[in-house]
Order: structure tokens, then sequence, then C-alpha cells
């Protein structure tokens, strides 16, 4: 029986050494709402068929929220937030620190080889990739290799839009646009921006979308093609 054992364990490392390391992807979640927030929306509407692809990391953003939040009753606080802006979106307080923070978290739980946002999340999920790429941000760490958009959008604050989006964002990228979502309209924009995005719509309004039959095979392929990307990278 020993001899059985050890060779069952052998087999079993030698399998687990083989299997390549998932995709890890910082997930960053909506104004006002926390990481814990972001995951638990993504348990409930996601299936565990895509979720087990990938590694996700749920920071909180860096600063407490500062007025109320649209998730209050629905989900427990404390809420956070990313940046603060004005009624246009158009001035950005904080966004340095914000871009500095994302970068401490992508050092702590790296390798990181993606992003993934929704809402606030996915609006600075868009625009590191071209940061990255103009030195402005995540200048410590490794390119990022792709994104997840959900209900996002472009800043809309001339001196970040002219870095983030001045070229084109050849990264992956994968879009969920809601019909009923207030920034639909900004997402279109951003998919300009990108170089052949994926995009899953949806029927609802701002808001996680249940992956369902009809977009499973687009997902599962953007996850064999992220999986490939982090695979050939040899780490």
């Amino acid at each position: 029986m020993g001899h059985e054992s050890g060779r069952v364990e052998e087999e079993m490392t030698a399998a687990m050494a083989e299997a390549p390391r998932k995709p890890r992807l910082l997930c960053l979640h909506g104004f006002r709402t926390s990481g814990e927030i972001l995951r638990t929306q993504l348990n409930n509407k996601w299936p565990e068929s895509v979720l087990r692809r990938m590694e996700l990391v749920f920071p909180d953003g860096p600063f407490p929220a500062q007025g109320k939040s649209d998730v209050e009753g629905i989900f427990d606080p404390p809420y956070y937030e990313w940046f603060q802006f004005n009624k246009e979106f158009t001035e950005y307080v904080n966004f340095d620190e914000c871009l500095e923070y994302i970068e401490d978290c992508i050092v702590k739980h790296g390798p990181i080889d993606g992003l993934l946002g929704f809402s606030q999340g996915a609006i600075l999920s868009g625009g590191l990739p071209g940061l990255q790429a103009k030195g402005i941000a995540l200048k410590k760490v490794p390119k990022m290799k792709f994104i997840i958009i959900i209900g996002g959008a472009k800043f809309r604050g001339a001196c970040v839009a002219e870095n983030a989006y001045s070229s084109p964002i050849t990264c992956p990228s994968l879009h969920f646009l809601g019909e009923n979502d207030f920034l639909k309209p900004y997402g279109l924009e951003l998919l300009e921006s990108c170089v052949e995005p994926i995009v899953i719509r949806h029927p609802k309004g701002h808001t996680i979308p249940r992956i369902d039959d009809e977009n499973l095979p687009v997902m599962m392929s953007f996850l064999d093609r992220i999986q490939k990307i982090t695979s050939d990278d040899g780490h």
C-alpha cells in the first residue's frame, strides 16, 4: 500500500506541476462599493465553470465613501471609492494617489496578468493600459495583458484621456454592454479605442449581468485566449 500511495502522490504532484497557472486578475469594484461586494456580485451571477478559470483578487478602493452609496440596503458597508470627481466627471481628485495605490496592490498580489472592473473600476481598467504604455501609471509592474470591462466608459477629463487613449488599446479586451445601462454610449466610445474588442451584450442596466447559455461560449473563448497568454509568458 505504501508504494501505491507514494506513486499516486507523485503522479498528483506531477500533474499539478504541469497544470498551467490560471490568469490572475485585479478586480476593481464600482464607486462606493467594496472588493467584497464585487466578489459577491460575481459569485452570484457567474457560473463556477467561468470563475474557476481565473484567480481573482478583490482590493477595496483607497478612500472611504464620502457620501451615500447606491448599494446601501442591498450590501453592507463599509463602502469605498477609487477617486473623486466633479459633477461633469471632467476633473478628478486624488487620482495620482489612486494610481499609486493600484500599483501597490499589483505588487502585493502579483503576478497580476490583467484587470477586471465594474463601473468606476471599469473606467480605471479601460484607461490603465494606455496610461501604463505612456509611463504615467503602473511603472513598477509588468504590462497588463488583458482587460475585462463591465459597465465601463472612457475618462472624460482631458488631461487623463489624452494619455489613456492617445494610442489604441491593443491588449485583448472583453466588454459587457447593457442595453439599458446609462453608461452604454460611453462604453461604445471605449470600444472605438480598443483593437478587436470582444463584446457581450445583455438586456439589463448598469449592473453585473448573468452569463447565460448564449454568451457563455464567448466568455469561454476569451478565457482560453487569456489562459494561453498567461501560459506563454512562462510564469
